[in-house]
């Protein structure tokens, strides 16, 4: 059955008189003629298509905001993360971005956000760039002809990067803005190509919808494995998520964006945006396949004048990404959705090395290391983070909360409280053997032998210690792993270093926990020792 294409008095609606051509619902070889015809972007060889987002390779925290309004303003957590703009400033930024959008020809891209039909929303992305078209088709769940009939938008998109802001006349803090409007559920976005803001844009939004109908949202990669066993894998960009999560031996339910619902987990999401930056063959075959292949496209890969990839090279930027959809990768789950978790896998990219590879927590120690959402800001993930930065971002996904911590982690603790059998695991995939700059990565392999053993409940009977600083207890011998890495103490060259420095981040713990003032004591006093 061929969709209805609705004509271009269908963008009336939103304010919008295209005087060039519409393109509803847009196939990818279309999108493919348009972005390459435009100059747009460039094909390698394999089939993905290459772009080059310009100044802004990575998002722009301190360019979102969140329109204050009565609807929604008394729920909104106010501050550094949502900053606020008018609605006034909000319709004149909106205004622009329509006059832009009825100049010249238009994409239009309908899809769900949510792969839960209780739980899902339509989006409609509107916007004048082909590939970035591609890159919506791809990173949302593509409806069937059937739901497309009958399809009406709930979340909007005016998406036009040419349009700069004025921070004088529009009150923003560049020429680049990300605006939500909660009640309204419309997004602005401008004076940026960098694809990534869509989807996070839509990913706050399910943010703040979510909790009010009793849903756990959550930065997370998800799958399963034998007996129907859910692991969950919270952690910010750069820590593991999509990597450890595309698993061979277990079917990939997403890569990024979940909820947790009365039924189970669900994706948000229909594809996966992959860092590929020294993407190796060899560690990561699956994600490596998708740099190869019609559809993908790849934002910020040097690739020479032969079509030939380089995905070593980082002379644009570390952030270097790949959008290709779900089904590429051989073990993805269909349905985006499976059952509650068995376990919940907190990532960490210690950039101090003095973490443990892994570590058993208990209910407690979950609420305090999900608050505190310690990491590292990995290189070129947003704008000016040329190295790691250590830095606590609550709830492993500060930058995409519309609403206070205190919601999620109440979230996640009546989840826990509801499923007393799910077990909690801190990952450290950064550094080991020193801190950033003197010691290394921890091992891929050794991650991924860890975790194999704690899904599959191999370390439900193995020897523990608790760690003397962060109460954590640590696993002592794991088979197949190396046992040096399981104690980071051992692994400096000075262990007077590895204390101080030890000591240094269990102070920034404590120091980061005194904004929570309304949690309960136990889960206070189940952070650092010293």
């Amino acid at each position: 059955m061929i969709a209805i294409v609705p004509d271009r008095d269908e963008l009336a609606q939103h304010g919008i008189s295209v005087r060039g051509h519409v393109f509803w619902h847009p196939t990818t070889s279309q999108l493919y003629e348009h972005a390459l015809a435009r100059g747009d972007a460039k094909l390698a060889e394999g089939g993905p298509l290459v772009v080059d987002t310009g100044e802004h390779t990575g998002r722009s925290p301190k360019d979102k905001f969140v329109v204050r309004e009565p609807g929604s303003e008394s729920r909104i957590w106010w501050g550094d993360v949502n900053a606020e703009i008018s609605e006034e400033r909000f319709e004149g930024l909106r205004d622009r971005l329509t006059d832009r959008l009825s100049e010249g020809d238009v994409y239009v891209v309908d899809a769900f956000a949510g792969a839960d039909p209780a739980h899902r929303i339509a989006v409609r992305v509107i916007t004048e760039s082909p590939w970035h078209a591609l890159f919506a088709k791809t990173l949302f769940i593509e409806p069937t002809d059937e739901e497309l009939e009958e399809m009406e938008p709930e979340a909007l998109v005016l998406h036009a990067p040419s349009v700069s802001a004025d921070p004088d006349e529009d009150g923003t803090r560049s020429e680049t803005f990300v605006c939500l409007h909660p009640s309204r559920a419309e997004i602005l976005i401008g004076g940026t190509y960098y694809a990534g803001e869509i989807k996070k844009s839509i990913f706050t939004l399910m943010n703040d919808r979510l909790p009010l109908e009793g849903v756990f949202p959550m930065h997370c990669s998800a799958n399963v494995g034998a007996k129907e066993k859910v692991a969950v894998f919270f952690g910010l960009s750069g820590t593991g998520k999509t990597t450890l999560s595309a698993d061979p031996e277990r079917a990939l339910i997403g890569d990024d964006e979940h909820g947790w619902g009365d039924t189970g987990v669900f994706n948000f999401e229909g594809g996966c945006y992959a860092k590929v930056i020294r993407l190796s063959e060899k560690a990561e075959p699956e994600i490596y396949r998708t740099t190869r292949i019609f559809g993908t496209v790849l934002e910020n890969v040097v690739m020479d004048d032969r079509g030939e990839l380089d995905l070593d090279d980082d002379s644009k930027t570390e952030n270097t990404r790949a959008a290709y959809k779900l089904e590429q990768i051989a073990n993805a789950l269909p349905e985006k959705r499976a059952g509650h978790p068995s376990a919940l896998v907190m990532l960490t990219a210690d950039a101090f090395g003095v973490l443990p590879p892994i570590a058993r927590l208990t209910r407690d120690q979950a609420m305090y290391w999900f608050l505190s959402g310690f990491t590292s800001k990995l290189a070129g993930t947003e704008i000016g983070v040329t190295e790691p930065q250590p830095t606590f971002s609550t709830c492993f996904g500060a930058p995409f909360l519309p609403q206070p911590p205190s919601v999620y982690a109440g979230l996640l603790g009546r989840k826990l409280r509801e499923h007393p059998h799910v077990e909690v695991w801190l990952v450290n995939t950064g550094w080991t053997g020193g801190a950033y700059g003197e010691g290394h990565r921890m091992p891929i392999q050794a991650t991924r032998d860890l975790l194999h053993a704690a899904l599959s409940g191999k370390l439900d009977s193995v020897e523990y210690r608790v760690d003397d600083v962060f109460g954590l207890e640590v696993p002592v011998h794991v088979p197949g792993v190396d046992a040096a890495l399981l104690d980071p103490r051992s692994t400096w060259a000075d262990p007077a270093e590895y204390d101080a420095k030890a000591a240094e981040l269990a102070r920034m713990f404590r120091e980061n926990f005194t904004r929570f003032d309304d949690v309960a004591p136990a889960v206070t006093a189940a952070g650092p020792r010293v």
